[in-house]
């Protein structure tokens, strides 16, 4: 039996080309080499890449969800690839076995979806946001989630052709739980494995412009996309407490209620509301959907 084929997927804006560089070069001491990789230009030039890394140049940022699915469709054009992994472009695998360990788990469980990577930083430290379960105090605490990284991560070729690929109108924020939930309901695990570490330098999710109005909306795309009725008004509701409780910026807090607005007054793709019994596997796995 041949072990599964790994596909590396790398968005970059052009802002950090010694990172990316670093990144493919952690790539490239993996002891089990990767079948193909290729680095998306998110609107971009690219600086020049290693033989045999395939770069793709968009003329235009289509979000980290549309750079993902370019980048997943030259994957699947080629052919090739079972197991797909996407990497932050300023992120650097510290471990040469990284796809070792991703293939042994993949061969080890056919349903197996999606695996979450941990994401630490230079001193080792992972932040309590990138562990993704509500009981985040110990981030070496392995077993099934219901959300992933996406710094980080390996994706099954054979769900995503079941699935389909990344939530483009999402653009940014959020796309992981969606693709997660849907991978869920269709009977796919996701899995958390901490000894496969990203290391990332630290950083807060309110550094890009665009966070509190994009968390806002897409959060109530979500709920629109995937929640049963009853459940869409108690998760929006719950977050809004939280967000009023943990955000100090009135800007911010202007620009999340303007988010929120969007969501409910926009179109966000097919609603496909996830099944009874997901909804109680997810309780089951430490986080029911209405937080």
């Amino acid at each position: 039996m041949r072990h599964p084929r790994v596909g590396v997927a790398i968005l970059t804006m052009g802002n950090r080309p010694q990172e990316l560089q670093t990144l493919l070069e952690s790539v490239a001491k993996q002891d089990a080499a990767p079948t193909r990789v290729v680095v998306v230009g998110n609107g971009s030039p690219l600086p020049p890449l290693p033989d045999g890394v395939a770069g793709i140049e968009l003329p235009e940022n289509v979000g980290i969800s549309g750079g993902r699915n370019v980048a997943l469709r030259a994957l699947q054009e080629a052919g090739g690839v079972d197991v797909v992994v996407d990497l932050d472009d300023d992120g650097c695998l510290i471990s040469p076995d990284v796809f070792a360990r991703i293939q042994t788990l993949y061969e080890q469980d056919a349903q197996l979806g999606v695996v979450s990577f941990r994401i630490a930083d230079e001193t080792g430290h992972t932040q309590r946001r990138h562990v993704p379960r509500l009981r985040a105090s110990d981030p070496m605490r392995r077993g099934l989630v219901t959300s992933f990284l996406g710094g980080g991560h390996a994706l099954s070729m054979p769900m995503l052709r079941q699935i389909g690929g990344w939530p483009e109108e999402f653009f940014y924020a959020h796309e992981e739980t969606d693709l997660a939930w849907r991978a869920l309901d269709a009977g796919w695990k996701v899995l958390y494995e901490p000894a496969l570490v990203l290391q990332h330098p630290r950083t807060l999710p309110t550094r890009h412009a665009v966070y509190h109005r994009m968390v806002a909306r897409n959060r109530v795309w979500l709920a629109k996309r995937h929640l049963p009725a009853v459940l869409a008004p108690v998760y929006l509701g719950v977050w809004t407490l939280l967000t009023l409780a943990r955000t100090r910026s009135p800007a911010g807090l202007m620009a999340w209620a303007g988010g929120f607005l969007e969501g409910v007054r926009t179109p966000c793709g097919r609603r496909r509301p996830i099944r009874w019994a997901t909804v109680w596997q997810m309780t089951t796995l430490g986080r029911p959907p209405i937080v």
